[in-house]
């Protein structure tokens, strides 16, 4: 059952991820509580609705939140993840000797799926079993899955992101922000497995070549266990990955599902040293998470602000017999997440149109667009199409021809070169035809 559950609710996930019919929107609306975290970006992913944001450009040190581009890259790049055996190399596991790092416990020699160590990669953040992923696509060479990853996160418009290695571990060098986390979570959740994998409490490694009995895995992810996460469990929380070390702080990407609707949570940077360098237990990361999800689900309601076919405007019309408008509706409905106290129509609707469009228009062409906008942000633009197909007046369209022919300024200037040139033809003409008739007077004087 609770496969199932799972299964459907990654399923709900992508679909809003897949099937969101405008870029992302920015709404940013202000909280009352103080945060731990450095950088946060809270989405409403119903909508692709930025609700808050706090420096969500700024660099920061992701920690084992990498892994979720690990996942990315691995996954797009091994075909049959349930199919294909790896076997884990002791050089590249001894790679992590001294680092401190996060375990899954995967053996020298020990033959893994690849589906089977993306699970100990997210489950536990086990950076060993990144580093054999990253390995085996990387052909032997880690630094090129390091450069795959660099790739992708271009791909995926990411601005500020530069990866240095597969797990997270503290370089300089390795970095993203909240929004591009975003954006990089929000692809992955699009990919088979990924919400599966990262919504587990527990995941269990069987028997192996190098292990005779199962193993069991405990996430990371105090706030989807109730049995290990004490006051940082939420039970609308479903994954996704978790991030730490002295440097980054404590680091955490989550979603959460209630009553319909879904939301993305990035919150980076909360301490986890003192200024005397002495660690700190509490997870600022989860009660910043918590307390915005809570806020979220109390505070915002999904709202229809235009509905698809809905008139937004009219604009001149030319060439086009008895009608001088053309209306235009919304080319698509358009909702957006709104306070719950906020009426649809407090949203400003703004066109931008042509001075004109000229006959023939058929129904559902694109004429301009219109920007939506709430408490002086922009949320989204929309198309506007013609309301109706409309045929063009041959006879306006005539006359309109002759008309800019003969008002045209190439057919100016050549009627002003005519005028010019008949002038001076007439002139040239009096002043020949004086000529002869002195010349006639001079033969008669002789004459005479």
């Amino acid at each position: 059952m609770k496969k199932k559950l799972v299964f459907l609710l990654s399923l709900l996930m992508a679909a809003g991820v897949l099937f969101s019919s405008l870029p992302v929107s920015a709404a940013a609306y202000h909280i009352d509580f103080d945060l731990n975290s450095k950088a946060v970006e809270l989405v409403n992913l119903d909508t692709d609705t930025v609700v808050f944001q706090k420096n969500a450009d700024q660099k920061m040190e992701p920690a084992s939140i990498t892994k979720i581009m690990t996942f990315i890259v691995a996954s797009e790049h091994i075909k049959n993840l349930d199919g294909t055996k790896i076997t884990v190399k002791k050089e590249v596991v001894d790679q992590l000797a001294g680092t401190e790092s996060s375990l899954s416990g995967i053996k020298d020699g020990e033959e893994l799926t690849a589906l089977q160590l993306l699970n100990c990669m997210m489950v536990p953040s086990g950076n060993d079993a990144s580093m054999v992923l990253a390995d085996y696509v990387g052909g032997g060479n880690i630094q090129k899955f390091v450069d795959m990853m660099n790739a992708k996160a271009k791909e995926l418009g990411c601005k500020n992101t530069h990866f240095m290695n597969p797990h997270g571990l503290h370089d300089p060098q390795h970095y993203t922000t909240a929004d591009d986390l975003y954006k990089i979570t929000k692809y992955a959740m699009s990919l088979p497995h990924f919400t599966e994998v990262t919504s587990q409490k527990r995941y269990e490694i069987p028997k192996t070549n190098k292990s005779a009995e199962p193993r069991t895995l405990v996430t990371t992810n105090l706030m989807i266990d109730p049995y290990i996460g004490g006051d940082y469990y939420y039970r609308y929380t479903k994954g996704i990955k978790t991030g730490s070390h002295d440097e980054a702080g404590y680091c955490l990407v989550s979603t959460a599902v209630k009553n319909g609707y879904s939301y993305l949570c990035v919150a980076l940077g909360s301490p986890k040293v003192d200024s005397k360098g002495n660690s700190i237990k509490t997870h600022g990361e989860m009660i910043d998470t918590k307390k915005l999800y809570q806020w979220a689900f109390d505070n915002f309601q999904i709202k229809s602000v235009v509905d698809s076919g809905a008139t937004v405007g009219e604009v001149k019309l030319d060439y086009a017999w008895n009608k001088d408008k053309l209306l235009l509706v919304a080319e698509k409905g358009y909702s957006t997440i709104l306070p719950k106290d906020v009426a649809a129509t407090s949203v400003i609707v703004t066109p931008k149109l042509p001075k004109s469009v000229k006959a023939p228009i058929k129904k559902g062409d694109v004429v301009g667009t219109a920007t939506l906008s709430y408490a002086n942000q922009n949320l989204a633009t929309i198309n506007l199409v013609a309301a109706e197909s409309v045929e063009r007046s041959e006879l306006l369209y005539s006359m309109d021809v002759v008309r800019s022919v003969f008002t045209s300024v190439w057919f100016l200037v050549i009627v002003a070169i005519i005028v010019l040139l008949l002038i001076v033809y007439l002139i040239l003409a009096f002043l020949y035809n004086r000529r002869r008739r002195n010349l006639r007077k001079v033969k008669k004087y002789r004459k005479m």
